[in-house]
């Protein structure tokens, strides 16, 4: 049986081009009232993966289907969310979790093609920007320093976020550029995992990371001198560690999924030095003391091929239970002088950082020496906490430097609302605290 259209159908994106963050408007019409219309989304991502989804959807009386409206009756997602063909994406290959573009300059390009029973077909493209219009890009290499520069448009001065990666290593250009499309040089900085530096997290100097400020103070020229510092996971345990042993450089702290306590080299470690139980962070050419250090109530691990729990996270709250140790390990954040922000996920099965978090905000509050404190705890989000919209289906992955195997949390939709409500949550935060 065929459905007879009272027009070709049309698939129309608004805006079509924009930056990443930015939600759009699908709309399908030109159908049949109440015919079944199936959108398929693909992209092309990092490394020539490609990733797709797909969702069916049937018409309103007025032969129309909008996604700001309309829930799917099957496919890859399930509930009304206007971007979930984008965030319900899974790669060709089955896994993979290269989701971003290979050139940061160079935008995502998303295919959308509706299809009736009858093999109608519509076609359209939704594009999304990492760097806005007139955003700079250059390599820094000084100092020993390996990072990358964005730059807003517009004259400057701009205020500073210096972007640090977790435990996969490397430089998080993706979240540089967006900072700069919202108006703040950004400086992504690689400390490991990066050209020219250690493949492995073990041993860095904190060091480092003080000229890195010291350079942004002085090359960068901030607006009212404010640099404020980003990191993810690992990257967010060391913006906290930043916050409290260089209080007169860091204006600001945004901590995602961080932990509370230093922590060993863990799924980043040189095998050669320790792997797990190795050290992370130096200072003055000494070890900090870290919670996997002679640990007397941790007797198994994820990173050495034992059996896990279903949550990773269980070997830190075994950890926290050699008290004198924790207490040594933990990260005095009642020294940080600038304002906080911290993001977690309820479910984060890496490890606890909605713990942690609360950990950090009561230490802050009890002290009472941050000007501002904020904590965002999203339900049903796990630690792989991102930009909006992009895949969210990845759970249980490779870790990129051990390889081995774990699962970061959340659901596919508490994911995807995490991504999200973080990031407006960090460009609030940023207004408030710059006055921009």
């Amino acid at each position: 049986m065929t459905t007879e259209h009272p027009s070709a159908p049309v698939i129309s994106v608004t805006p079509a081009d924009g930056l990443i963050d930015e939600p759009r408007r699908i709309v399908v019409s030109g159908l049949a009232p109440d015919e079944l219309v199936a959108i398929t989304a693909r992209t092309a991502r990092s490394g020539g993966s490609r990733w797709d989804s797909q969702a069916t959807f049937m018409a309103d009386a007025q032969g129309v289907v909008d996604l700001t409206r309309d829930a799917p009756v099957g496919g890859d997602y399930a509930e009304v969310a206007p971007m979930g063909l984008l965030w319900s994406q899974y790669p060709d290959e089955g896994v993979s979790q290269e989701i971003y573009a290979d050139d940061v300059m160079q935008p995502l390009v998303t295919s959308l093609t509706a299809e009736t029973a009858d093999g109608v077909t519509a076609g359209a493209e939704l594009v999304q920007r990492f760097a806005g219009p007139g955003v700079t890009r250059r390599e820094l290499r000084e100092e020993g320093l390996v990072g990358t520069v964005f730059t807003p448009a517009g004259e400057g001065p701009h205020p500073v976020v210096i972007v640090l990666n977790g435990s996969g290593g490397g430089i998080n250009e993706a979240r540089g550029a967006l900072f700069a499309a919202h108006g703040y040089q950004a400086l992504a900085l690689g400390y490991f995992k990066a050209p020219g530096l250690s493949p492995y997290i073990t041993g860095t100097p904190l060091e480092y990371f003080e000229t890195a400020l010291n350079w942004a103070r002085r090359e960068l020229a901030p607006r009212d001198g404010f640099v404020a510092v980003s990191g993810q996971s690992r990257g967010g345990e060391l913006a906290l560690l930043l916050g409290a042993t260089y209080p007169d450089l860091v204006s600001a702290v945004i901590a995602y999924v961080p932990g509370a306590m230093v922590h060993g080299a863990q799924g980043a470690g040189d095998p050669a030095r320790g792997d797990w139980q190795g050290i992370t962070w130096t200072l003055g050419g000494k070890a900090l003391t870290h919670l996997w250090q002679d640990n007397k109530a941790v007797h198994w691990h994820p990173w050495a091929g034992d059996a896990p729990p279903d949550r990773h996270h269980s070997v830190f709250f075994e950890g926290l239970k050699d008290r004198e140790l924790a207490v040594r390990a933990r990260i005095p954040v009642e020294k940080i002088a600038g304002p906080v922000l911290l993001i977690s996920g309820r479910d984060d099965r890496a490890w606890p950082s909605s713990l942690y978090s609360r950990m950090v905000v009561s230490t802050l509050e009890r002290h009472g020496n941050v000007p501002l404190v904020r904590h965002l705890d999203f339900d049903d989000a796990g630690h792989a906490i991102n930009l909006p919209f992009v895949p969210t289906t990845q759970i249980v992955r490779a870790h990129p430097v051990s390889k081995v195997p774990y699962t970061s949390g959340g659901t596919p939709s508490g994911n995807a609302r995490a991504d999200l409500g973080s990031w407006q949550g960090v460009l609030a935060f940023l207004q408030d605290v710059t006055g921009r």
